[in-house]
């Protein structure tokens, strides 16, 4: 009899060279460079070449790079118009991948596929994608879209187009530290799904707009709106204790905590933990953080072993409200970070490719007799 691995667990289903996850150590690696290293040294940009390329870029290719992405940060003049259209109150993920549909439309040589045409497209798309977010979250709110500024930079640029106002030093380097923390994880269930529909030589378009309808379960990347949806409901430091109690004894599931993978805490976490805290301090919001800490250590007394840990989108979920980011739109920041390690992996599988068709074991009944319609 076949072996079946419910949700593919521990099935090996391909190959990458953008992401390396050792699950019992608590490490992440991107194309040989340790998460902690790129968190603390490079750019968003400079990761977007990293994936995209195989390897870090010179000074001059990424001020190239740099020059790119501001160039296709504009939104093509009815995208906007649709992104007008659309109720104000759809789940933002949804107008994303609503709004990033029709971009073939717009792409002078859609019917060229080579590496190149791809590649342009991988940062047309991560381009965009913030461009889409920010103008969404302004006209549902009854704010004046903000255009693009030329002179920030990728994840700077995002939150002046979201909130209007340049970010700080600090927001600056928090969001765009955001971005690398995020941008891949080998193949997660968004990234499985973007290589899936690549498989089948559909275009990259598609395969994103796949991705980001994964995203959108709180399995996935839905988590950080659920963990600050419940720090918001405890509301104070004294109510952490008497909730996370109320959650264990109903059974349910603390919202951030838990990994597929890791078996440790989430490297990811220990950055974010700090950005937090600090980011707190600056905006005046450092009760969220502590709130968070205290979930975090009381988690780890009621369960005793320490089995679960927090994983990146506990301690995302503090850092990106005290940014200004409303906790609906947090799986679509997910989206604006992911969106280039989605593209890299596109372009990987386009580059040695197989189509997906995995096997099933079928549970049904077996020769049942057809009953014509009179006899029912």
């Amino acid at each position: 009899m076949p072996q079946i691995a419910k949700g593919l667990e521990g099935v090996v289903a391909g190959t990458t060279a953008l992401s390396f996850i050792d699950g019992r150590a608590g490490r992440l690696v991107y194309c040989g460079y340790d998460i902690h290293e790129l968190a603390r040294k490079s750019t968003f940009e400079e990761v977007c070449f990293l994936l995209w390329y195989g390897r870090l870029p010179n000074r001059s290719e990424l001020d190239a790079l740099r020059r790119e992405l501001v160039t296709m940060r504009p939104l093509p003049g009815p995208v906007e118009e649709l992104l007008r259209a659309l109720p104000k109150t759809l789940d933002p993920l949804d107008a994303l991948r609503t709004a990033l549909s029709p971009l073939l439309a717009f792409d002078e040589g859609a019917r060229d596929t080579s590496r190149e045409a791809n590649l342009r497209r991988a940062k047309w798309l991560t381009a965009l994608t913030s461009t889409v977010i920010a103008t969404f979250h302004r006209l549902r709110t009854a704010q004046k879209p903000v255009p693009p500024d030329p002179e920030l930079p990728h994840a700077a640029n995002f939150l002046y187009m979201l909130l209007g106002e340049r970010p700080t030093p600090l927001a600056q380097r928090a969001m765009d530290a955001y971005f690398v923390l995020l941008a891949d994880h080998g193949y997660n269930a968004s990234t499985f799904t973007a290589r899936v529909i690549a498989s089948t030589l559909s275009d990259m378009v598609s395969a994103i707009c796949g991705a980001i309808g994964a995203l959108k379960g709180p399995l996935h990347g839905g988590a950080a709106q659920w963990t600050m949806e419940m720090l918001l409901e405890i509301g104070s430091l004294e109510n952490v204790e008497p909730y996370i109690r109320r959650l264990f004894a109903e059974h349910k599931r603390v919202p951030g905590f838990g990994h597929r993978v890791y078996r440790t805490e989430d490297p990811r976490a220990r950055v974010l933990r700090e950005l937090s805290r600090r980011v707190g301090e600056e905006t005046g919001g450092l009760l969220w953080h502590e709130m968070s800490e205290r979930v975090d250590a009381l988690v780890a007394q009621l369960r005793g072993d320490r089995e679960i840990y927090p994983n990146v989108d506990f301690y995302s979920a503090p850092l990106l409200y005290n940014l200004g980011i409303p906790p609906d739109l947090m799986t679509c920041a997910f989206a604006a970070s992911r969106v280039a390690g989605w593209t890299a992996h596109v372009l990987e599988q386009q580059a040695d490719n197989r189509l997906y068709r995995p096997l099933s074991e079928y549970t049904g009944p077996m020769d049942l007799a057809y009953v014509p319609i009179e006899e029912r």
